[in-house]
């Protein structure tokens, strides 16, 4: 595995960002392209009429089925009754002639009481003489004659029944279809009345005169009621995701013709989906390569940052995709996706702006991931649920120092799920019930967790197998029980100490000016570890004892003290300790010259070259080495003061800071000249700190 990372980083350093940047992003774009083409891609089917599905056949799209749509139409039309309009005129002039009838019935009765009686003949045909002609042309005279002969009491109270009941019939509508029902519905009234039998004889005559057609086709109300019926009809819609065939069914003529009206049976438009979800993934990767372009031209991206960003985005999709698999069984299973792991590993590894665009973009692809295989839609829950997620860790996620922030970091991430949750069940138009949400929220909190513990599972390979360098890695590389450092104390105590005087100057430095202090003070530490080879040959070292240089010549002393450099780069290769640790050993005087021991050499009156009395570099490449080398410098030289002042200490610094700068120290570091004077001054105003002046005590005598 090392050598193949190795590899890697030889291919990457080879060139330029054209193969750090975009060859990764072009993988990553086709693996994108691959995981999610079978959500937008519209699957087709080599399927017959009476053919037996082989499978459930769901719609990719919604789409109005207008076959369907019309045949409901046509038969709602048809359903529609015919309107009728009941012509009230006749149903006045039916009851006005049946009152005609009665009221010269008893006029004639009237008559017949006040004078001499009249024969029953007599009076029919006095009856005839007074009536409408439509009266005499439709009733017979036997049935006038009937009238006469029942009692007046009878004759009153049938009348009223009989009225009444034609009315009503007529009021209802008599069509000549139905004109023979209407006639039966009044002898059916007549039948079950307390009238006596002859009376109901008498007016059974009187039904087919009274109940007549007076209900006529209406062609207006019935074309009104008919488009009235068909604009109500709701379009047959099959909607995205509907089931159009289920698996064993067989495929009529009507399923086929849905098959083909979706598109499930065209072969011809498949190269199009392919083509969109190119360009849409082309943005989202343009979006990622835009900020490793921003943090290479910053120097803060390395091949193995790069490395990591494919590796984590590869993990992250993986995981949601094979979570997607189980969509069928489980509608909420995204809510199962650790989706947070990826952003945190990056906020980790690397940068929290890159971790909050690749939150943005892993939401939007989840959202293509968990949208069921339908090709054109979104799954806008998931998308929600992923960014309110990953937002929530990356937020949550301040002290990286301490792995426990992560666990603090997984209770706020499994808060915000559930509320995410409590979100999407309360908007719902589906009925939920209690043990629904405790389900759906125990899924959050198991996200949340899977979240962290893969977290943490995944931190040791990207900080061993790829070597990038982490705040957790440096605080344990920190610790004072660390091999080297222990060394360091045992052999060469006045470095030790030394060292920690220049990581505590470092840290606070780089911190002035937005670097890592962290870095530069765990670099501190170990940046002098090299003078553990020969260590009485350094100053700090030299406790009652006679100088070692006083043995030797100027350039063996200066080939001791330039020696601490490589020694140190070695031995911290040979523990494998990050390349950004090595880096701060080998830099940290850049090329500067030894310059005590070169005057020494100059005034042995030899031929002297000074390459030989410069370090070999390179120069600092980083702000946290550039830093570093001011510190070194200016913690050895106040340190050698023997009454510090800050006066003195300003001016050893600023003589420090401006020979680097003349000497080209600085030139191949991202440092502006606004921030070494911040560094300038924050040093300063730290060794004043440091070597404050203290009261002298008086010693006992006085």
């Amino acid at each position: 595995m090392k050598k193949f990372i190795d590899k890697l980083f030889s291919i990457f350093n080879s060139e330029s960002k054209a193969i750090a940047i975009y060859l990764p992003m072009f993988i990553l774009l086709a693996f994108i392209f691959v995981i999610t083409i079978n959500n937008v891609y519209t699957k087709t089917y080599d399927i017959e009429r009476f053919d037996r599905a082989k499978e459930t056949i769901r719609s990719p799209i919604t789409i109005e089925n207008e076959v369907e749509t019309d045949r409901k139409m046509r038969e709602t039309v048809s359903n529609v009754v015919d309107r009728y309009t009941v012509s009230e005129e006749i149903t006045e002039e039916q009851v006005g002639l049946l009152e005609e009838l009665f009221d010269a019935i008893e006029t004639i009765e009237k008559e017949d009481t006040n004078k001499t009686p009249i024969s029953l003949e007599d009076k029919t045909t006095h009856l005839e003489e007074i009536l409408s002609e439509e009266l005499i042309n439709e009733i017979d005279e036997v049935v006038f004659m009937q009238l006469f002969r029942l009692d007046v009491k009878d004759r009153t109270k049938a009348k009223k029944t009989f009225i009444q009941s034609v009315e009503k019939t007529l009021n209802n509508g008599v069509r000549i279809e139905n004109i023979q029902s209407a006639k039966e519905e009044v002898k059916s009234i007549l039948k079950y009345s307390s009238l006596d039998d002859e009376t109901k004889d008498a007016f059974k005559e009187l039904i087919d005169f009274s109940v007549v057609e007076n209900s006529f086709f209406d062609i207006e109300k019935t074309m009104e009621a008919r488009n009235e019926a068909a604009s109500g009809v709701e379009p047959v819609m099959i909607r995205s995701g509907d089931i159009i065939v289920r698996e064993g069914q067989i495929v009529t003529n009507e399923i086929y013709e849905e098959l083909q009206l979706v598109g499930l049976l065209n072969r011809g438009n498949q190269i199009l989906p392919a083509i969109g979800l190119l360009i849409f993934a082309t943005f989202l990767l343009s979006i990622i390569t835009y900020e490793l372009n921003r943090l290479y031209r910053r120097q803060h991206l390395t091949p193995a940052k790069t490395i990591a960003v494919l590796f984590i985005s590869i993990i992250t999709i993986t995981l949601m995709k094979i979570m997607s698999l189980y969509t069928d069984q489980l509608q909420s299973v995204f809510l199962l996706v650790p989706v947070a792991t990826g952003v945190l590993l990056i906020r980790l590894l690397i940068y929290e702006r890159l971790a909050i665009i690749l939150a943005i973009v892993y939401a939007i692809l989840g959202s293509i991931i968990f949208n069921g295989e339908i090709p054109g839609s979104l799954n806008i829950e998931s998308f929600l649920y992923f960014i309110f997620f990953q937002l929530a860790g990356i937020y949550l996620l301040r002290d990286v120092r301490d792995r426990m922030s992560i666990i603090k970091t997984a209770f706020g991430m499994a808060i915000i799920n559930v509320m995410t949750i409590m979100f999407f069940l309360f908007l719902s138009f589906q009925q939920y019930y209690f043990i629904d949400f405790i389900i759906h929220a125990s899924f959050g909190v198991a996200a949340a967790i899977l979240s962290v513990v893969l977290t943490i599972g995944l931190m040791p390979f990207f900080e061993t197998g790829l070597g990038i360098l982490t705040d957790s890695k440096l605080l344990h590389l920190a610790n004072p029980n660390q091999p080297l450092l222990r060394k360091i104390l045992q052999d060469a105590p006045g470095t030790y100490h030394h060292s920690v005087m220049v990581a505590n100057l470092s840290e606070t430095a780089c911190e002035a000016i937005g670097a890592n202090g962290l870095l530069a003070r765990v670099g501190s530490y170990y940046h002098d570890i090299g003078k553990t080879v020969n260590p009485y040959y350094f100053i700090e070292n030299q406790v009652g004892i006679k100088n070692p240089h006083d043995f030797i010549s100027a350039k063996e002393s200066a080939e001791i003290i330039i020696g601490h450099v490589t020694n140190g780069a070695e031995m911290l290769k040979k523990e494998q300790l990050p390349k950004e640790i090595i880096d701060i050993c080998l830099q940290h005087h850049g090329t500067s010259l030894v310059e005590y021991f070169y005057r020494m050499a100059e005034k042995e009156g030899k031929q002297v070259d000074e390459a030989d009395f410069r370090y070999p570099g390179p120069r600092p490449q980083t702000k946290e080495a550039g830093v570093i080398s001011i510190c070194d410098a200016t913690e050895a030289a106040v340190r050698s003061l023997d009454e510090p002042s800050n006066e003195k200490i300003a001016n050893i610094v600023q003589n420090i800071v401006n020979n680097k700068l003349l000497d080209g120290q600085f030139n191949e570091t991202p440092l502006t000249i606004k921030e070494i004077h911040t560094i300038r001054e924050t040093v300063c105003t730290t060794l004043q700190g440091i070597f404050h002046s203290r009261i002298q005590y008086p010693d006992k005598e006085e």
